[in-house]
């Protein structure tokens, strides 16, 4: 049974939701799901805007025969080529064997490497190129890097659509609610649109920054994306989350603690910290155990946040395992412009301290603060003395920005 909901007047939402995935691309827990957004345009010609994930390939094909309701499909413009969008290409050529695909010439290489026969029907477009299938005038920007090399984002010159590919995306299942404002999104989504931003397209600021550049000369009126809520208002509080992500600008002042503690010395060292921030004002501390929670999450409040501590016990002489890889996704992602605080922890040869600084000092824009705290074993007068330098040295960097 068909399951859509009308756009605008002639463009109609043709997707669906998956719960059952647990893993999107097979790394980022996505405990609410995903929606794949697939778009149909009905004007003298039939245009279909991406396709979906073959998980729910079912659902996708009775919302595209009932939207079409007899009519044949003209066009395919495919924006991404990324599986959980070009899946379900292969059978949208079998089930309509007269329709035509628009994409780039990269994009039509990827389609070969995945086995799509699509020589005798594609039509390669460029930046800036543009078609008219009837009332609707598309043009077509290159978005190179967002975040396959081959992807491109369209624009309804006729309405000020743009169909995003996979900029102004989510994570989440939609639950029936298509549109930004059915949604209360600043407390139900954000986290999730963070998420996916910071650990999906992250790495490539230069490359969104890029983009937005292109989107101010345009007039957006709607942003139809391929993951999560379809932005119809308020389309500049998406565009400036964008833009602070891009530029690896925090979004707020506070402070985030992520710790590796093995046996909860360390642990209780963390919390006499965060207690003694919030009794010098600093309340917006969000504190992760790095071994319990997912670097995907570690990665989104890193994000958010200007100031990091990190606090690590020394495991082999070296940086304790989860902790060294969440550093190494800081850096696979290009994360700049924190503050960053460290504490290490060990009962013979502490050297964890040393070696995070080490490790930071290789990334773009990061101040160190001077005041480290060395914790032996457990916290005893001497440490707990720096941690008060520690919070001081904190507070006085919250208040400078």
């Amino acid at each position: 049974m068909y399951c859509v909901r009308k756009v605008t007047e002639d463009l109609y939402w043709v997707g669906g939701n998956d719960r059952r995935l647990e893993l999107f691309e097979n790394i980022h827990p996505i405990p609410r799901g995903v929606s794949y957004n697939s778009y149909v345009l009905l004007d003298e010609k039939t245009v279909l805007f991406d396709t979906v994930d073959w998980s729910i390939g079912r659902q996708f094909f009775e919302n595209l025969e009932y939207v079409l309701d007899g009519r044949p499909l003209d066009y395919m413009i495919i924006n991404h080529m990324e599986p959980d969008h070009a899946a379900s290409i292969k059978e949208v050529l079998l089930r309509y064997p007269k329709v035509k695909v628009i994409s780039t010439e990269r994009a039509f290489m990827l389609m070969h490497q995945f086995g799509f026969d699509v020589e005798d029907r594609r039509e390669e477009v460029k930046e800036g190129d543009t078609r008219s299938f009837g009332r609707h005038e598309l043009t077509f920007v290159a978005a190179p890097m967002i975040h396959w090399p081959e992807a491109m984002v369209t624009f309804d010159l006729t309405n000020g659509v743009l169909f995003a590919a996979d900029a102004f995306g989510s994570f989440g299942s939609l639950d029936g609610k298509l549109f930004n404002d059915e949604v209360n999104f600043d407390r139900d989504w954000i986290d999730d649109a963070r998420r996916y931003y910071t650990n999906i397209v992250g790495k490539y600021g230069p490359h969104v920054q890029a983009l937005l550049k292109k989107a101010s000369t345009i007039d957006i009126k709607m942003i139809c994306p391929l993951h999560g809520p379809v932005w119809r208002s308020d389309l500049g509080y998406f565009l400036d989350k964008y833009d602070k992500w891009s530029r690896y600008e925090p979004e707020e002042k506070g402070v985030l603690i992520v710790y590796a503690s093995m046996y909860g010395n360390l642990e209780a060292a963390v919390n006499a910290l965060a207690t003694r921030l919030a009794e010098k004002g600093v309340t917006n501390v969000a504190v992760y155990d790095v071994s319990k929670t997912h670097v995907s999450q570690l990665i989104s409040e890193t994000f958010r946040l200007s100031h990091i501590v990190l606090a690590s016990v020394t495991y082999n002489l070296g940086i304790y395992p989860p902790m060294h890889n969440y550093l190494m996704d800081m850096k696979a992602l290009n994360l700049q412009k924190r503050t960053v605080a460290l504490i290490e922890s060990g009962s013979w040869s502490p050297k964890s301290g040393v070696l995070m600084e080490e490790f930071l000092d290789d990334m773009k824009q990061m101040t160190i603060l001077n005041e480290q705290v060395s914790v032996l074993s457990s916290l005893n007068e001497s440490s707990s003395a720096e941690l008060d330098q520690l919070v001081e040295g904190l507070v006085e960097s919250l208040n400078e920005e």
